[in-house]
């Protein structure tokens, strides 16, 4: 057991440090070529931080663990809003006010709604996956849309362009790229290898796995990228990093495991899982909206998030012991 539990640390480690490489890789080379700022942030930074949980999925569906994959991107998007954004908004509320972002948020809910269809008959077929993949692709082109519809002065747009690293030759931003890609492609695998040891050890299914441990290590870059941003007072790139993750989270991530490896699943995904991240996102909605006022996190918001995080956890925690 203490040879799984190194593993999935180093995993984790491993994760958030090649993610980082990959993104700040990915968007310098796009920056390189011409792309502009608030297109990398909408698309390139977006699958970045979501590139952990692509990649843990494709290693899970792929050896045989298709339900570690469906916990992760169901249990990543929970963290991301409940935790991520609850402890970033404990260290610095948020406030809300690039119009691009607003245009994303009924999306995200969109998404989020529409990704629950094909779990009703609790099943993920190879067809529903694909379709999932096809949506991910109608979303790119939506994202692509709003770049060329945006505002010139929205102020995403100004703090992704302090953000993106400008400074770097093409070899040095394809390379950073490449070794970001060679960490996560190996990290993911080492840390499904050891996740699904660990739920043998401790007789707990490859779900609850996937909803609680990989789920919280995936969304580590999630973490770093919004409290860091948050810090520098970049409010709505931390909360964008959060929306943009999530909607690749359901598209990409579950449409990768339903078309590598296709599964049956419990109900509880149904009745306990979803439902929590359709009730968070709808909070998240309404508190970037706050009608008659200026949208915000609070500090007293975000302390609710976090308590939420560790109440639904403590329940599906309880529930398979």
């Amino acid at each position: 057991m203490l040879i799984y539990a190194a593993a999935i640390i180093a995993g984790f480690l491993l994760l958030v440090w090649g993610a980082n490489r990959f993104v700040v890789g990915a968007a310098a080379t796009a920056h390189n070529l011409g792309v502009s700022n608030l297109l990398i942030g909408l698309t390139v930074v977006g699958f970045g931080t979501s590139a952990p949980e692509i990649l843990v999925s494709i290693n899970a569906a792929a050896s045989g663990n298709p339900t570690l994959a469906i916990g992760n991107a169901i249990g990543s998007n929970i963290a991301n809003i409940a935790l991520i954004l609850g402890i970033t908004a404990l260290v610095q509320p948020l406030r809300v006010r690039s119009q691009t972002l607003r245009r994303e948020l009924p999306v995200l809910l969109a998404v989020t709604m529409l990704t629950l269809l094909p779990f009703l008959d609790l099943n993920l077929s190879r067809p529903e996956g694909f379709a999932l993949l096809g949506g991910l692709g109608l979303m790119m082109y939506w994202l692509v849309r709003v770049e060329l519809e945006s505002s010139v002065g929205d102020p995403m747009a100004a703090e992704l362009e302090q953000e993106i690293r400008a400074d770097m030759t093409m070899y040095s931003a394809i390379g950073m790229l490449l070794v970001g890609l060679i960490i996560l492609l190996a990290s993911s695998h080492m840390l499904v290898w050891a996740a699904t040891h660990v739920a043998k050890e401790l007789g707990v299914s490859n779900l609850v796995i996937g909803l609680t441990i990989v789920a919280l290590g995936t969304s580590l870059p999630e973490l770093a990228a919004s409290l860091t941003a948050a810090l520098k007072n970049h409010h709505d790139l931390a909360i964008g990093n959060v929306i943009g993750s999530n909607m690749y989270n359901l598209l990409a991530v579950l449409g990768v495991a339903g078309a590598i490896a296709p599964t049956d699943f419990e109900r509880e995904v149904l009745t306990r899982d979803f439902l929590v991240l359709i009730g968070l996102t709808i909070a998240l909605f309404a508190m970037a909206y706050n009608i008659g006022g200026e949208g915000n996190i609070k500090r007293s918001e975000g302390a609710a998030l976090v308590l939420a995080f560790f109440g639904y956890m403590g329940f599906v925690i309880s529930g398979s012991l």
